[in-house]
C-alpha cells in the first residue's frame, strides 16, 4: 500500500436488513445512503472494511 493513497467508495445496495457488524463498518467508512460516494486513505483499517462489506460497495482507486 503505497503512502497517501486515497480509495472512492460508493455504498451500491441497502445496509436495511443486514447484520449489525455490517452496518457497522458501513458507517465506520462514512457512508450515509445509497450512492453516497466518500474518499478514505488505503489502510488496512479500511481495507478489512471494505472487504467485509465489498458485496454492497463499489471500490475505485485515485
Amino acid at each position: 500500500m503505497a503512502k497517501n493513497k486515497q480509495l472512492r467508495v460508493t455504498l451500491t445496495r441497502s445496509v436495511s436488513g443486514r447484520l449489525a457488524r455490517h452496518k457497522a463498518c458501513v458507517a465506520g467508512l462514512g457512508l450515509r445512503r445509497i450512492r453516497h460516494s466518500v474518499v478514505v486513505q488505503d489502510t488496512p483499517e479500511n481495507r478489512g472494511m471494505i472487504n467485509k462489506v465489498s458485496y454492497m460497495l463499489a471500490v475505485e482507486e485515485l
